[in-house]
């Protein structure tokens, strides 16, 4: 069984709220669901929608035609109805006070459909919504205004369902994260608020200072006082922090930096996604100095990949950037377990330093001897991240066969859901982007007949990236630059033509 169905309508009206519930009750009945969320720039008004993928079998991304159409508004059908497959139904909101109750009587028609039993439903409104009768009362009245057409049964075990951003920062909060500092900029604000919410049962705190500049500095501060820090910006919020990134390398503070891209320059556009700033992850900062850039691919692997990243900035005293993006982050990801962390948790020693060259005392030298020490000091780190990266599963193989795609980030999940349709072709996913696994990458590439790189960008970063490091060219190149994330149909219709 899989179905996709798109719930959509204007800003304000609840399209996101309605997909993530209708999702969670799936998960809580054993299906596996993904979630896509797409939106513009706006606080009210334009159209949002999310689209769901349903399925009795692991799914990872999301796609272009429908089963159903949720629609909240008019300008839903006007604009997906033409996506509808063949034999696939609209559900249309009734007019109705408060404009939201609509969207609970759509609930109980598309549950009745499926012949999902009513108190399931009800119980998981409760938990989300708290008590609330007219939330009740709505989806009872769509129930009883229709009958079951499909009946499905439960799964299995109920999975978890949870975003890439809330993987982030359940990840922080395993690490032993003492404080979380954020400028508000989308699409890593939702890590801010998560936290926020939770600061007193996690022993915590979370805070927002007046810019990105005083996040930065204000981390390495409280990073000097031996507190475990994460932060949290995108493209333009980064651009600003790297003289701070400079000064953590140089004074070794411990610093994890979560890196939420956006698509374009400047500003861009700020509620879609790209994975154009990975040059600029590897690069910021200026001298020479040790650095993590690890890049997850679903939410789970968000939650691994973060604490990894506390764990090597806190034991090698580096900054660590968490590369993620849009589509990772507010995409909800559903999964069997936690996995558990192989590590304890590190803690480090307050060091006397400061943002000049200084020796083992913390003292600011200037001496040729000395100077020279203190880069090779900080640099010998690289060797040791090398080894202890591999530990880290620095790189995943996916599928069998002689051909190879090549990939990191978001793009794992449509790359996956594509794999099937493509025989004779496998999947490297990069986790690990600095220190880069260059061994494991170029052993990969060697045994290919024919390699494809899947990057959203315009320049496909991660081939240079690849040749710089080992010397190999990848030539064939699938690239998406529109701000929207591959779907597997993209994948496969653009593999078949090289």
């Amino acid at each position: 069984m899989q179905k996709t169905i798109l719930i959509g309508g204007a800003a304000g009206l609840g399209s996101a709220v309605t997909s993530h519930f209708i999702g969670k009750v799936f998960c809580s009945l054993g299906y596996h669901v993904f979630n896509y969320r797409d939106y513009p720039s706006l606080i009210r008004g334009g159209h949002n929608f999310n689209v769901l993928k349903i399925s009795d079998k692991p799914v990872y991304s999301h796609e272009h035609h429908y089963d159903f159409i949720l629609a909240l508004d008019q300008k839903t059908i006007a604009l997906h109805k033409k996506d509808l497959k063949k034999g696939g139904l609209i559900l249309k909101a009734k007019e109705m006070e408060p404009k939201i109750l609509a969207n609970n009587v759509l609930i109980g028609i598309f549950f009745k459909h499926f012949g999902i039993d009513r108190e399931i439903v009800l119980k998981a409104a409760e938990k989300l919504f708290g008590q609330n009768d007219s939330i009740k009362k709505a989806i009872e009245e769509g129930y009883g205004s229709t009958q079951t057409k499909e009946k499905l049964k439960v799964a299995g075990q109920g999975k978890y369902f949870i975003s890439g951003n809330e993987g982030v920062a359940i990840g922080s909060i395993a690490a032993g994260m003492d404080l979380h500092l954020a400028y508000p900029m989308t699409p890593a604000s939702p890590v801010l608020h998560f936290l926020a919410k939770r600061q007193l049962e996690n022993n915590i705190l979370v805070f927002q200072p007046e810019n990105e500049i005083a996040v930065a500095n204000m981390a390495l501060g409280a990073s000097f006082r031996g507190a475990k820090v994460m932060v949290g910006t995108s493209g333009g919020g980064f651009a600003l922090m790297t003289e701070a990134l400079s000064l953590a390398g140089m004074a070794e503070l411990p610093l994890v930096i979560y890196l939420a891209q956006r698509t374009a320059p400047s500003t861009g556009v700020p509620t879609h996604t790209a994975q154009s700033d990975l040059k600029f992850a590897l690069n910021a900062g200026h001298g020479e100095f040790a650095k993590i850039v690890v890049a997850p691919g679903d939410a789970q692997e968000a939650i691994t990949r973060t604490e990894e990243a506390f764990y090597l900035a806190c034991k090698y005293r580096i900054p660590a950037i968490v590369l993620g993006d849009k589509h990772l982050g507010e995409s909800d990801y559903a999964f069997d377990q936690l996995k558990k962390f192989q590590f304890s948790g590190v803690s480090y020693p307050v060091d006397r330093a400061n943002s000049y060259e200084h020796n083992e005392l913390g003292f600011t030298v200037e001496d040729a001897p000395s100077v020279a020490w203190g880069h090779e000091k900080r640099l010998k780190k690289i060797s040791l991240l090398e080894k202890a990266i591999l530990k880290l599963n620095p790189i995943s193989l996916y599928g069998q066969g002689k051909n190879l795609i090549v990939s990191h980030g978001s793009t794992k999940g449509a790359i996956l859901d594509a794999l099937p349709q493509l025989p004779g072709f496998k999947f490297l996913q990069v986790s690990y982007l600095k220190p880069f696994p260059a061994a494991l990458v170029a052993r990969g590439i060697k045994k290919a007949s024919k390699v494809i790189l899947v990057e959203n960008s315009a320049t496909g970063a991660l081939a240079d990236v690849v040749a710089e490091q080992t010397g190999l060219m990848i030539k064939n190149k699938i690239l998406k630059y529109d701000g929207r994330p591959f779907v597997p149909a993209d994948i496969i219709k653009r593999v078949k033509q090289k």
